[in-house]
């Protein structure tokens, strides 16, 4: 009988475990398509995709209290213990971190109106290849979380380096624009505020990877694969 209630409990807190894996991945992709919708606006001058954008950041705040509120519930039913243990944080860590990288496309996305009547800005290109790789990082992050793969997480942090070079380039870039354009400064501005959101979201997906990684292996990655150190 005790084995019955032991292989029942366990099953339990499998099928408690996966819905919380169901909802980290279903804020992923929520703020993936964020991002890209933000880009989209951005180079398109869609100001009314870009309300939209905004408007659905509260859907992701709204799956962050409840992957909260359940792993929370988690741990106070189930007593979980170990690697069990380190999933069930991982998962609340992931979840705070997820809906951070939404605010970064709400960020973006509250930057269109500011550009909407500014004509063609040749540095701008440069963005949507940035942000492709920032979101490819948090999609292949979330899916080493779901199949608990530590060394696909190191392959991501390895690929945060890259998003760095891009927003290196853009700054260089966007600086020299505007030292020989000086008329251009204010909406240079603000697409060096769109390059810095992008970077901070793959700086925030290596976040993830850590947490993944310790989450699978019970140690902490010694170091960032790739990260250039800085000041």
């Amino acid at each position: 009988m005790q084995q019955n209630t032991s292989g029942h409990t366990l099953k339990a807190f499998d099928q408690d475990i996966d819905r919380l894996r169901a909802l980290i991945s279903q804020m992923g992709g929520l703020a993936e398509h964020a991002i890209g919708e933000a880009m989209r606006c951005l180079i398109q001058r869609d100001v009314e995709g870009a309300e939209r954008v905004i408007r659905d950041d509260k859907k992701l705040d709204a799956l962050e209290m409840e992957t909260e509120r359940r792993a929370v519930q988690l741990i106070a039913l189930r007593a979980p213990m170990a690697g069990d243990l380190r999933d069930v944080v991982a998962a609340l860590k992931i979840s705070g971190v997820v809906e951070r990288i939404g605010d970064y496309a709400k960020n973006i996305a509250k930057r269109v109106h500011l550009l909407e009547n500014v004509g063609k800005i040749e540095p701008i290109s440069l963005l949507p290849e940035m942000a492709r790789i920032a979101t490819s990082m948090l999609h292949d992050v979330l899916d080493a979380f779901v199949e608990r793969d530590a060394e696909a997480a190191v392959r991501v942090c390895e690929r945060d380096q890259a998003v760095d070079d891009f927003y290196d380039s853009i700054f260089r870039t966007l600086l020299t624009h505007m030292m020989e354009n000086p008329h251009t400064i204010g909406h240079s501005t603000q697409l060096l505020f769109v390059a810095k959101n992008l970077e901070r979201a793959g700086d925030h997906a290596t976040n993830i990877a850590e947490m993944v990684y310790y989450a699978a292996t019970g140690q902490h990655m010694a170091d960032r694969p790739g990260k250039s150190p800085k000041e």
